[in-house]
């Protein structure tokens, strides 16, 4: 087997000074204090505490990025969402998810092959149109609420005169909306 001496390391576990110089196919192999193997930073101590930093440092990275996501973009894809979304044709609620997964990709960095699916149930972020359906609920909650100050917040108008039902009645109907779980900034599934 062929052994890249230039990426192999020495790592002394506990000791103060490190021993004699080693080689490898008549090469010096240095000795270092921290070693990366596999993507974890190993020290001499043994605790991984750089590979915990490194850790959770990228966690809150990804939490900021999917609060940003949730604050700046999804509310310019949705914005007064409940009043239209039900109106659109199927082709344009497509480009705007097709914008979302988007910006979900580039948020975690996903390659590729990792499908839309695994992003948003790895990001607990909803699809738009769940995320929608839910905002249309949240308008029926209020007028149903104990908190008489929520009460009519947005409330449904009388039906046109040809019948026709108004957006917000056609994304509260049972067939057209999926039942989703949201966390406590409505980014994703609890």
């Amino acid at each position: 087997m062929a052994i890249n001496v230039g990426k192999t390391a020495a790592l002394l576990v506990g000791a103060r000074s490190p021993m004699r110089q080693l080689t490898l196919r008549g090469q010096d192999v240095e000795w270092q204090t921290s070693v990366c193997y596999l993507g974890c930073h190993i020290d001499r101590s043994l605790q991984m505490v750089p590979t915990v930093n490194r850790a959770v440092n990228h966690a809150a990275a990804a939490r900021i990025k999917r609060r940003i996501y949730g604050a700046y973009v999804r509310s310019r894809l949705t914005y007064a969402a409940p009043a239209w979304f039900a109106l659109c044709l199927a082709s344009q609620r497509q480009r705007i998810q097709i914008q979302q997964n988007r910006c979900l990709r580039l948020i975690v960095g996903a390659p590729r092959y990792v499908g839309n699916d695994v992003i948003h149930k790895d990001t607990r972020t909803p699809t738009v149109e769940e995320f929608v359906h839910h905002v249309a609920r949240m308008f029926a909650r209020a007028d149903n609420s104990a908190c008489r100050h929520l009460h009519g917040i947005a409330p449904l108008h009388a039906r046109p005169p040809d019948g026709r039902p108004q957006p917000r009645e056609l994304l509260l109907s049972p067939t057209t909306c999926p039942d989703a779980g949201f966390d406590e900034d409505g980014l994703g599934q609890q």
